[in-house]
């Protein structure tokens, strides 16, 4: 191939490139009117994990979960970013059904300022016996993600990072992210991703 096409190949695959990532970055079946339609309908999980965290706090086991002052917490930012997405979720009339939270004081927070109510739920958080990195880990939270929320109702389980990416491999959800997943009673598949942005580009598409 003469010099001058291998280059105008090479600039077209460096101009197309970032559309082609953008795109899988934003993947799903549903985006969109079509994924707005489809919340407002029922029949999903939305799995948030925590809001924004001061990470130079530490957790310290062996203090009963509700002493947040053993925990890494919410940030005023987080506080501020828990609240600004409920608001975006009530005002694109999603139905929200049970909302559930690990126990720790940054989910049970995060849950309580998006939705204004909360259930605690160890098996959200609970790993279990097996051993790291075998498919056995959070059944119980598996369970939880695979079962069909009452209809015409979405349901809402606010947790952490790692037992999501422990399910589903992938990259870790943001703090503050969102993983919507459609169960079918056995299992269940993530649909797509939503960050505060997403949530509030949302409203530009309903009707």
């Amino acid at each position: 191939m003469p010099l001058v096409a291998l280059l105008c190949v090479l600039v077209a695959e460096l101009l197309v490139a970032p559309r082609i990532t953008a795109q899988t970055a934003l993947s799903g079946d549903l985006c969109g009117a079509d994924l707005l339609a489809a919340l407002r309908a029922g029949g999903y999980i939305i799995y948030f994990r925590h809001a924004d965290t001061d990470h130079r706090q530490q957790d310290i086991p062996g203090h009963p979960l509700e002493d947040c002052t053993k925990q890494r917490n919410l940030t005023d930012r987080g506080r501020e970013h828990a609240r600004a997405i409920g608001e975006a979720v009530g005002a694109l009339g999603i139905p929200i059904g049970a909302v559930l939270a690990s126990p720790l004081c940054r989910t049970v927070e995060t849950a309580t300022l998006a939705f204004g109510r909360v259930e605690r739920s160890p098996a959200a958080r609970e790993a279990g016996p097996a051993p790291p990195g075998s498919a056995e880990r959070f059944t119980a939270l598996r369970r939880l993600l695979s079962t069909v929320p009452p209809k015409g109702m979405n349901a809402v389980i606010v947790v952490h990072g790692y037992p999501f990416y422990s399910l589903v491999g992938g990259q870790y959800l943001d703090e503050g992210e969102a993983a919507v997943v459609r169960p079918d009673g056995a299992s269940f598949q993530e649909v797509v991703r939503l960050g505060l942005k997403q949530w509030r580009a949302l409203a530009k598409s309903s009707p």
